[in-house]
């Protein structure tokens, strides 16, 4: 298998992040194909607590190449400020390993706030949005108006754009929204500045892609958020704004179809979280959903929200899993669930007297389902010195089993904890 795309398979927060971290050590090349700085992917690494908002988590093996695709935005602030910290703990010796595409769109200062104000208005139907202009930027590529990465190089031309579009967005900004617009200084020097900073990360990133692929190199595929939060088949509104299945790694790096082997990997927790708004079948508002919430420190790297928190939802996942043609799963944070008994599967929805085992489109329908649970026996026993399958306790292998049986995918990789070396690959993806 010469590529292996590792896609969330919940509402995003799986561990996408630990588990690319681990991958790299066997993959030369790692690509992000969606997304924006809404991301927030944490590694652990000795005793240094990393978290990655648009740099792919490759970064953190040396000699990897990270290539940032054309389908990812990118706040040029973030990026600066990323790759310094990078410098700064000793994980980035050379730029020369982080390549930016070119056609890869810009957030600006105004889709910040054009976020921000609108939440606001929102009020009790806010979407959870996390404020960082990522859905406005998706916006204005949407109806062609962005700016890109590649028109920093030029800047009489990206003056000349910015110049349009802020007109516009200080309208939209002043008399609909009620807030305060941009001045085209504030906004242009800090951006060329940016722009000289980035100037020799930027490339054609397809490209580059397309020269690896020739040399055999093994390409990983590093995806943001979950595939319940894609635009499309998502808990729409209660959605990011990019393709977060697989078939954005095709259009989000520029991967011609058929051009690799690729196999898609779903990162699942054993139980089940989201951030913000929108239904939530087995959401937990007990004792146990608070234990989850602590045990699995389960606050967002990007915005310290506290996650919403529930059992393993199987109807969820099988969604996934068709939507991704995943071929294997990454289940991570398995070690949460020891001291509960019973773990709780969730099988299938009931709606009105139905059993329901497809996931709805109709949030009204989703909003008002009531999972079906199937127990498993629990344990005690810690698993983070754990390093082979065979020294799992029964009741996690019963545990595992189960899983598999349910979604007929296998489980290659499990996670026992936040270091790198509490993971145990039970069949490498890149050998399948």
């Amino acid at each position: 298998m010469q590529g292996v795309g590792i896609l969330g398979a919940q509402w995003g927060d799986e561990g996408k992040g630990r588990v690319v971290d681990f991958l790299t050590e066997k993959a030369p090349v790692v690509v992000r194909y969606q997304g924006g700085n809404n991301a927030g992917h944490t590694c652990v690494i000795g005793n240094q607590k990393i978290v990655l908002h648009l740099v792919p988590s490759g970064i953190l093996r040396p000699g990897r190449l990270c290539l940032i695709g054309n389908g990812v935005v990118v706040n040029p602030q973030v990026l600066v400020e990323e790759i310094a910290r990078l410098k700064s703990s000793g994980f980035l010796e050379n730029e020369d390993r982080i390549r930016l595409s070119d056609r890869a769109h810009l957030i600006m200062p105004y889709h910040q706030r054009i976020d921000v104000l609108r939440e606001e208005r929102r009020g009790a139907a806010k979407i959870g949005t996390t404020g960082r202009g990522i859905g406005p930027a998706y916006e204005d590529k949407a109806r062609r108006s962005g700016l890109r990465v590649g028109d920093l190089l030029d800047p009489e031309e990206f003056k000349k754009k910015l110049a349009v579009n802020l007109e516009e967005n200080n309208a939209y900004i002043e008399k609909v929204l009620g807030g305060k617009g941009f001045t085209l200084g504030e906004i242009l020097e800090p951006f060329l500045d940016f722009g000289s900073k980035i100037r020799g990360l930027i490339a054609d990133t397809s490209r580059i892609l397309d020269q690896e692929i020739k040399k055999g190199s093994r390409i990983l595929f590093e995806g943001a958020q979950g595939s319940m939060l894609d635009l499309d088949h998502g808990t729409y509104p209660f959605v990011t704004s990019s393709v977060t299945t697989s078939g954005g790694i095709f259009s989000g790096s520029g991967l011609g179809y058929g051009r690799l082997s690729l196999l898609m990997v779903g990162v699942t927790k054993a139980y089940t979280t989201r951030v913000g708004a929108g239904p939530f079948p087995t959401e937990l508002f007990d004792k146990t959903g608070d234990r989850l919430v602590e045990a699995g420190g389960e606050f967002g790297a990007t915005t310290g929200r506290r996650r919403r928190t529930g059992w393993l939802d199987l109807v969820a996942l099988n969604y996934a899993s068709r939507l991704n043609g995943l071929g294997g799963l990454a289940l991570t944070k398995i070690d949460v669930l020891s001291g509960l008994d019973p773990i709780r599967l969730a099988v299938a929805y009931r709606y009105k007297g139905e059993r329901l085992t497809e996931f709805p489109a109709d949030l009204k329908i989703l909003s008002e389902c009531q999972p079906e649970y199937e127990d498993l026996p629990g344990w005690r026993e810690d698993l983070g010195a754990v390093r082979r399958i065979s020294d799992l306790p029964p009741a996690v292998r019963r545990y595992l089993a189960r899983v598999e049986e349910l979604t007929g995918i296998p489980v290659l990789i499990l996670s026992l904890g936040a270091e790198r070396g509490q993971t145990v690959v039970i069949r490498d993806p890149f050998e399948v």
